[in-house]
């Protein structure tokens, strides 16, 4: 073969060569982004927390910020810019009566006004009462009771017989019955086993308000927690044979050399 021959065929190969790796090259080429739209969102600013705020909280103007809200989304509860341009400092001071998180919109109950009650006061349902007992670390399940848990109200009471024995009686008063704080303690804190407070206030109708108030001055009282399994929306429930001389529920105890006996326990 002549060299000139040579040459020809070893310029189309090369030539070949390129056009190929061209040609894959362009195949490879990412597609362009399709034109971005824009589209107008009718929206109008709702007041909105700029941050977590647990209950009992004291917000300021910091702890509120303006947030675009879809419009068909907008429901009358909410706090406008509209209605309320001076929101953010007409809020300032109000404190939250449930917890509200980030990015949440404001509605006037879930803030109290200030002046307008107390915190417990708000989280009351109506009809019902705030009413406190103490506690002690064998009586309220070595303090792991915490604000919301249920439990059972238990009386115990020592009483001296006439033939010199003491009767240790024991009644449970209030099934179901929400706990509304623990010392000055009204939301369990994250991370955090236990409250701290030697009272406990519950949530009770006024009727056992009265019975509990009773039951202070006559013995000891007792927390038993509840599980959550057993929690259903019926509020406390009482003993309605507790004021009977033969309660279906009581324990009683002899004691000075006499065997303990019980009875009637349910």
């Amino acid at each position: 073969m002549k060299k000139a021959q040579l040459i020809g065929i070893s310029v189309a190969g090369v030539a070949g060569i390129l056009a190929f790796v061209m040609m894959g090259s362009m195949l490879k080429q990412p597609p362009k982004p399709a034109p971005v739209v824009d589209r107008v969102v009718d929206a109008v600013k709702v007041l909105v927390a700029r941050s977590d705020l647990p209950l009992g909280t004291v917000a300021t103007e910091q702890s509120f910020r303006w947030q675009d809200w879809p419009k068909d989304a907008l429901s009358p509860s909410f706090i406008t810019s509209t209605a309320k341009p001076q929101a953010l400092n007409e809020y300032s001071g109000h404190i939250a009566r449930a917890p509200i998180l980030s990015g949440e919109p404001i509605t006037d109950n879930k803030v109290i006004k200030p002046g307008a009650g107390g915190i417990l006061a708000a989280i009351l349902p109506p009809g019902m009462r705030a009413i406190s007992t103490k506690i002690e670390e064998k009586t309220a399940v070595a303090k792991l009771i915490l604000p919301n848990d249920h439990v059972d109200v238990i009386l115990t009471q020592r009483k001296r017989t006439k033939n010199g024995t003491e009767d240790v009686v024991t009644d449970t008063l209030f099934r179901n019955v929400r706990v509304l704080a623990i010392g000055q303690q009204i939301e369990a804190k994250e991370g955090k086993k236990n409250a701290e407070g030697t009272v406990a206030t519950l949530e009770l109708t006024p009727k056992q308000s009265e019975l509990l108030a009773m039951a202070n001055t006559m013995g000891e009282i007792s927390l038993a927690l509840r599980s959550i399994a057993d929690l259903n929306g019926d509020g406390p429930t009482a003993n309605d044979d507790m004021n009977k001389k033969d309660r279906g529920n009581s324990v009683r105890i002899l004691r000075y050399g006499v065997k303990s006996r019980a009875y009637g326990v349910n």
